[in-house]
């Protein structure tokens, strides 16, 4: 808005909503077609991604992530967890099934004393069996969607371009509730004490045994000294499925540049497989072209890193989308302050009924 934007810049899908709405991109629609981007040649359903409530295109996709269980893997074996027990754990709101069972007995305390075990002090731990990066917000991407997915609900009446939220539901609160609820039993830490802090610089610090995370972080996960990262799927829920939610970043034109032709250009090279495969072979992402994505997996695996956990869901079909809808600055403004305050013990879940109406009248 201060005109001072790149020509080309990474684009995210919380973002760009607003961006078109302020008529801050250029479309792609006419380029597209005149030079013959192959948008089939894109993981299924991203590109699609980009196409504003105008019916433009306001992006290429560069890449997509999933969401896993990162987790030490020293700390899952001397646990008695083995990973075929890690990569088939099953969650419920009501007890946490098997993977509350794995974050009890991965949690120790000072003494040595394991979270599921008698004389456990939940107010001196010295690891906890699940990391904390934030409260979520109100997409809670690798923080609790994945878990609130399997209970059938979805954030939105539709997505892309919803308008109207269901923070209000009980199948989100109750997930919401035994989410909260590790804190208190001493397997999570604190909100507070997230604050400035690194959850993926705690876990190499041996201070987590297991964090929820996308695949994006799998090269930081593996470089840390002394850790041995391993990465599961996420658990399935009481669908009897697993979820995770599917993002992915794209490069859009600013409608602003002084060279849209080259910007263009730029874009469409940063979307093709020349471009896609290059960072397919360094083994950091996954890229959005399907066979530059498996250029990526064989990359990764040369290098001995399993990325089953985080291609499967794409396999089987168990993503659903990152919620695209327009204020989502506004809805997280409302969001981020009501889930902080169940987070940290202030307001039971149901408070966020509250926060829901407030985010819904921002649609009326």
């Amino acid at each position: 808005m201060a005109g001072t934007a790149p020509d080309v810049f990474t684009d995210h899908l919380s973002k760009y909503p607003e961006y078109a709405a302020k008529k801050q991109l250029l479309p792609l629609d006419d380029a597209v077609a005149k030079d013959g981007v192959k948008l089939d040649s894109y993981t299924k359903g991203l590109p699609e991604l980009w196409v504003g409530q105008d019916g433009k295109r306001y992006g290429l996709p560069k890449d997509w992530d999933t969401v896993g269980l990162f987790y030490n893997k020293a700390m899952a074996d001397s646990a008695g967890i083995s990973a075929e027990q890690m990569a088939n754990l099953d969650w419920n709101p009501k007890d946490g099934g098997s993977y509350e069972k794995a974050i009890a007995h991965l949690t120790v305390d000072k003494n040595g004393k394991r979270g599921d075990e008698a004389g456990f002090d939940k107010n001196n731990v010295a690891v906890y069996g699940l990391g904390l990066a934030s409260s979520g917000s109100g997409q809670g991407q690798t923080e609790w969607s994945f878990l609130s997915a399997t209970t059938g609900w979805t954030a939105t009446d539709k997505n892309p371009w919803g308008t109207k939220f269901n923070y209000d539901d009980p199948r989100f609160q109750d997930t919401i509730t035994w989410w909260a609820g590790l804190i208190e039993k001493g397997y999570m830490p604190k909100l507070e004490t997230t604050v400035g802090a690194s959850v993926a610089d705690n876990f190499g610090a041996g201070k987590a045994a297991i964090n929820t995370t996308g695949d994006w972080l799998i090269g930081q996960y593996k470089s840390y000294k002394g850790v041995e990262a391993a990465f599961a799927p996420t658990p399935k829920g009481p669908d009897g499925k697993r979820a995770s939610m599917f993002n992915g970043l794209a490069d859009s034109v600013w409608a602003g540049t002084k060279n849209p032709a080259a910007s263009i250009k730029w874009v469409e090279y940063l979307g093709s497989t020349a471009c896609q495969d290059v960072v397919a072979k360094k083994a950091v992402v996954f890229p959005a072209i399907t066979s530059s994505s498996e250029l990526a997996a064989k990359a990764f695996a040369d290098k001995g890193t399993d990325v089953s956990a985080f291609t499967t869901h794409v396999k089987d079909g168990t993503t659903f989308l990152f919620p695209i809808a327009d204020k989502a600055a506004k809805v997280d403004g409302i969001m981020k302050p009501a889930m902080d305050a169940v987070l940290s013990g202030k307001k039971p879940a149901s408070s966020l009924t509250e926060a829901n109406n407030q985010v819904n009248a921002l649609f009326k």
